[in-house]
């Protein structure tokens, strides 16, 4: 009983202290953004399950510079609305292996996001809430568990250039297509041939 003790303390140990880590290292990532007036603050890889709070307060005064923001491989479920209402000017938002199902209804005031990476999350459904960003133009959903597509939706999108959609359980045959054919990249299957501009089944 005492070595399991000992082994589970361990384990305790090497946790917080990873923890720790994480956090110093989101905190450094964040005054090095700041302190250099960079467009981009990568956060990727940091053990987050929230968006700290406390970096919107940190990067008011750069928020505006920051066009790209990327929180991949973390352990995140959600963004608050607080992130949201901070970086404004987004371009570009990665949320690449996160534990998405949904997003906020804030997110259709990203009036500039042109590129979203939602891939390797939870979405059993197509966020409708993409539909409404007249900049997008490219969606990575690839790797989530979505079955249907809205697309009489997605062909009114103005802006929209690529949607992939691989390793989804989309059934193709239940794919209903309206002519003229869609005038973006949607991408299904994992060999298919790509055309631009063309939809690929």
């Amino acid at each position: 009983m005492q070595r399991i003790s000992v082994a589970v303390s361990g384990d305790l140990l090497d946790s917080h202290r990873r923890m720790a880590e994480a956090v110093a290292q989101v905190a450094r990532k964040a005054r090095d953004a700041v302190d250099n007036e960079s467009d981009t603050l990568d956060l990727a890889n940091c053990l987050l399950n929230s968006f700290p709070e406390g970096l919107c307060h940190l990067m008011r005064t750069v928020a505006e510079k920051i066009c790209i923001v990327i929180l991949a491989n973390n352990a995140l479920k959600s963004l608050t609305r607080k992130f949201i209402t901070t970086f404004t000017q987004l371009r570009e938002l990665n949320l690449e292996g996160n534990y998405f199902r949904h997003l906020p209804e804030d997110i259709v005031t990203l009036e500039h996001l042109t590129n979203i990476n939602l891939a390797r999350n939870k979405f059993k459904e197509f966020p409708d809430q993409l539909t409404h960003l007249q900049s997008l133009e490219t969606i990575n959903l690839e790797a989530n568990e979505i079955v249907e597509l809205p697309i009489e939706k997605l062909i009114l999108m103005p802006s929209l250039k690529h949607l992939n959609l691989k390793g989804n359980p989309i059934n193709k045959d239940d794919l209903v297509l309206p002519s003229p054919a869609i005038k973006f990249e949607l991408i299904i299957s994992e060999d298919q041939e790509q055309t631009d501009a063309t939809v690929h089944l």
